[in-house]
C-alpha cells in the first residue's frame, strides 16, 4: 500500500483583484516610493557615509536648477513613449524606437548638409520634416510588414534594426568627416540656417509640439476607428478576424503611426535640439517603454511618469556631482531601487493576498496570548481590591470591639 502525499494548504492565497480604486492605487504606489526612500536613506549612509537629509536635499536641489531642460527631457522621454505607444497597446512589441528616430534625423540632417545655400530655408526645412517623417515611416513598416505577412519575431527584428541604424549613421559620419571621426558636429553652427524657429528659447517649440502631439494621440486611441481597431487586435486577434478587421492592415498602419512619430521627434533633434546626429542622439526608447507600462499605456498619464524618471536621473546627477562619486554607481542604485519598489507596487494593484489557515491560526494565538496578558493584570487588580475590602472590613470590627470594651 502507498501512502497518498499529504497536501498542505499554502500559507498564503494570491488571487487577481477585479479591479482597485484610483486612490487605493495612488497610496500603494506613495508606500512603496516611501519604503525606498527609506532604503536608499539607509545606503547612503552606509555607502557614502552622509547625512540622508543632506542627501535629499542635493536631489531636490538638483531639480530646480535648470528648469526648462527638465522640462524638455521630460518632453522628449515622452515623445519617445508615444512613438511606441499605438504599438504596444496593439501587443506588438517594438523595440526600434532609438533606430526609427535615428533614421529620422539621419534624413534630416542629411537634408540640411545637402541643400543648404541651394534652396530657400522654408523650402530646406519642409523638405527636412517631409525626409524625416517617410524614414521613420519606412523603417518602422519594414518589420510590420514581416511580422504581418511571415509572422516574425517583432522584437527580433526591430532590436536588429536598431543596430542596422546604428551603422548606417556611422558610416555617413565617417564618409561626411573623410573618415576622420564618428561625429559630425553640429550642423550650420554659424549660420544657424535651416534650424528651427525659436520661441522665446530653443526649449519652447519641442515642448510644445510634443505637448499638442500628446493630446491627438489620446484623441486617436480613445475616440478614433483606428483606436478601436488597435485595442481589438490588442486583444485578440482571432476576435479581430471574426469581426471583419484586415489584422494585416492594421498592424502596418499602426506601425506608419509610429514612424510617424518617430520622424516628428528626429526632425526636432535635427532642426531644434541637437543639430546633429551620432549614435547617442536617440537613446530614450527602452526607457520610454518603462513610463508607457508604468502610465498603462495612457497617453496623459505618460506626462507624470516621463517626469518621475527625468527627476528620478537629474536628481541622482547632482548628488554624484556635488559628492565627487567618480562613477555613477550611487546614481544607478538610487535609480534602480526606486524603479523596483514602484514596479513592485503593480503586483499589490493588479493582486491582493490572503492569510491560509495556518496563518491565521498563529494570529488567532497571538491574540489571545494578548488578551490574557490584559485580563492577568485586571484579575491582580480585582483581587488587590478585594484585599483591602476585607482589610477595612476587620479594621471597622476591631474599632467596633474596642468601643465597646471602653463603654464597659
Amino acid at each position: 500500500m502507498t501512502k497518498e502525499k499529504e497536501v498542505k494548504e499554502p500559507l498564503f492565497h494570491i488571487t487577481k483583484r477585479k479591479s482597485m480604486n484610483w486612490w487605493q492605487s495612488l497610496l500603494t504606489k506613495g508606500a512603496s516610493i516611501f519604503a525606498a526612500v527609506i532604503v536608499v536613506g539607509i545606503l547612503s549612509i552606509v555607502l557614502i557615509g552622509q547625512n540622508p537629509f543632506r542627501i535629499f536635499g542635493t536631489f531636490f536641489k538638483g531639480l530646480f536648477i535648470d528648469p526648462w531642460t527638465l522640462m524638455l527631457d521630460t518632453a522628449l522621454l515622452l515623445g519617445f513613449g508615444l512613438a511606441i505607444l499605438p504599438a504596444f497597446k496593439m501587443k506588438y512589441w517594438n523595440m526600434g524606437a532609438n533606430g526609427q528616430i535615428l533614421m529620422s534625423c539621419l534624413a534630416a540632417i542629411y537634408c540640411m548638409i545637402e541643400f543648404t545655400g541651394k534652396m530657400p530655408e522654408p523650402l530646406i526645412i519642409l523638405l527636412m520634416f517631409v525626409a524625416s517623417v517617410l524614414m521613420g515611416i519606412l523603417w518602422a513598416v519594414i518589420p510590420a510588414i514581416f511580422k504581418a505577412f511571415f509572422n516574425t519575431n517583432e522584437t527580433l527584428f526591430t532590436l536588429m534594426m536598431n543596430y542596422m541604424a546604428i551603422g548606417l549613421v556611422n558610416h555617413f559620419s565617417y564618409k561626411h568627416t573623410n573618415y576622420n571621426q564618428v561625429n559630425i558636429g553640429i550642423v550650420n553652427q554659424l549660420t544657424k540656417e535651416a534650424w528651427l524657429p525659436q520661441l522665446g528659447n530653443k526649449y519652447v517649440l519641442p515642448i510644445l509640439i510634443i505637448a499638442a502631439l500628446t493630446v491627438l494621440m489620446y484623441v486617436y486611441l480613445k475616440y478614433s476607428k483606428h483606436g478601436y481597431e488597435i485595442s481589438v487586435v490588442g486583444e485578440s486577434q482571432n476576435t479581430a478576424r471574426y469581426v471583419g478587421i484586415n489584422v494585416r492592415k492594421v498592424v502596418i498602419r499602426t506601425l506608419g503611426v509610429c514612424g510617424v512619430i518617430c520622424g516628428i521627434i528626429g526632425f526636432l533633434y535635427a532642426g531644434a535640439i541637437s543639430h546633429t546626429v551620432s549614435e547617442s542622439t536617440a537613446t530614450l526608447g527602452f526607457t520610454a517603454i518603462l513610463i508607457a507600462w508604468l502610465a498603462k499605456f495612457n497617453p496623459f498619464v505618460m506626462v507624470a511618469t516621463a517626469l518621475f524618471v527625468v527627476c528620478l536621473k537629474t536628481g541622482t546627477g547632482q548628488i554624484n556631482m556635488d559628492y565627487s562619486l567618480g562613477s555613477t554607481y550611487f546614481a544607478d542604485i538610487v535609480t534602480g531601487i526606486l524603479f523596483f519598489f514602484v514596479i513592485g507596487s503593480e503586483f499589490f494593484t493588479n493582486y491582493k493576498i490572503k492569510a491560509g489557515s495556518r496563518i491565521r491560526g498563529i494570529i488567532d494565538r497571538i491574540k489571545k496570548l494578548f488578551r490574557k496578558k490584559k485580563k492577568a493584570p485586571a484579575a491582580e487588580n480585582m483581587a488587590s481590591a478585594g484585599d483591602i475590602s476585607e482589610k477595612t472590613e476587620d479594621a471597622d470590627v476591631s474599632e467596633h470591639t474596642n468601643k465597646e470594651e471602653i463603654k464597659k
